[in-house]
């Protein structure tokens, strides 16, 4: 191979130079008016998910309030600190408050918030007021994960992983509680409940509870229950401490405000590792709707009203944003709120 004079070599080195040079100056231009940066990532601190942009799928809110709206704020976790946004524009300005959450969450004025207290799997639930002053507080061991408040604002029911940090494997374990904020009472663990398995009593050292959702009544609840290797679908009654079996491969329920159907996510072909699709089971029926949302939905859903879940959903450079998508099938996904996670729609 024939050398290159050292002209030659040199030449090369400064067009190289100048080509990088140009293409860093329409990166930074077009970064500063909001454009999109080369290989079409968005750019840095615009909130804008990478496959959130145009018409179509992914497409955020804009150009009037959405139909569940009405007067409620909707409240998130921007980067960890507790914030809310007027659900009238869920992309506008938010109000940031001082609490840090791993995990919240809001119905009729109550507020909730997992706050870890150490690296030693010490947590504590926070019950907060709307006005944000604390009510009462809950020491607990595990790292925050899955939290509901009931349409009522008096249950609050938390997960934590106790070992493990994933539902994708086997091996971890959840602790599961309840805590009535007119009483004041506690239940500490929901593995403790009489279990109703096939028709029969059954007890096991494996049984892991997790994503509690409540009916009206704030004493009939659903969640999932896993032994033997197999995650069941569990009814739960608070007052008798029972929990019956209903399906199998149903994770993270959340009940409908009518109380007829329930949003969760699905192991792909039953294998956790594949990923879990989003989808609503009719109770009536036991009929099954996927969601137009085809990524791995790793959350419990919400319900925004009787036809709109939401959920949140990691980039991936682990950047969370809150998404929407019709309950029945139809549509396509849509950002409701960028770079934000835990939604919740708190209604006065």
């Amino acid at each position: 191979m024939e050398k290159l004079s050292v002209r030659t070599r040199v030449a090369v080195v400064v067009c190289a130079a100048l080509l990088l040079a140009a293409t860093a100056t329409v990166y930074v231009l077009r970064a500063r008016h909001g454009g999109s940066a080369p290989g079409g990532v968005a750019p840095s601190g615009s909130g804008a998910p990478r496959d959130g942009a145009g018409a179509g799928p992914g497409e955020p809110y804009a150009g009037g309030a959405p139909a569940w709206a009405g007067d409620g704020r909707l409240q998130v976790l921007s980067n960890g600190v507790l914030s809310t946004v007027t659900a009238r524009d869920p992309s506008g300005p938010r109000t940031v408050t001082t609490w840090r959450c791993d995990r919240a969450y809001a119905a009729r004025g109550t507020v909730a918030c997992l706050r870890p207290v150490d690296a030693l799997r010490r947590t504590r639930l926070v019950v907060l007021g709307r006005d944000l002053r604390e009510r009462r507080s809950v020491p607990l061991t595990g790292f925050p994960n899955r939290l509901q408040v009931s349409g009522s604002g008096r249950m609050v029911a938390w997960t934590l992983f106790v070992d493990g940090h994933s539902y994708a494997a086997d091996g971890f374990s959840t602790g599961a509680g309840i805590l009535d904020t007119r009483t004041g009472a506690v239940v500490t663990s929901l593995e403790r409940f009489a279990i109703t398995l096939g028709g029969r009593r059954y007890q096991a050292p494996d049984v892991n509870v997790w994503g509690v959702t409540f009916a009206r009544d704030d004493t009939t609840f659903y969640a999932t229950m896993s032994t033997g290797g197999r995650r069941h679908l569990v009814e739960g009654d608070l007052t008798a401490r029972t929990l019956r079996a209903v399906r199998e491969g149903i994770e993270c329920p959340s009940l409908s405000p009518d109380g007829t159907r329930l949003a969760f996510k699905s192991a792909v072909n039953g294998d956790p590792a594949r990923g879990w699709r989003l989808s609503v089971l009719d109770l009536a029926t036991g009929r099954v709707t996927a969601s137009a949302e085809s990524r791995s939905v790793d959350d419990q859903a919400v319900w925004l009203d009787g036809r709109t879940l939401a959920y949140g959903l990691q980039r991936p450079d682990g950047v969370n944003d809150v998404w929407t998508v019709p309950a029945d099938g139809t549509g396509h996904p849509r950002v409701l709120v960028p770079q934000a996670s835990s939604p919740a729609l708190d209604r006065p």
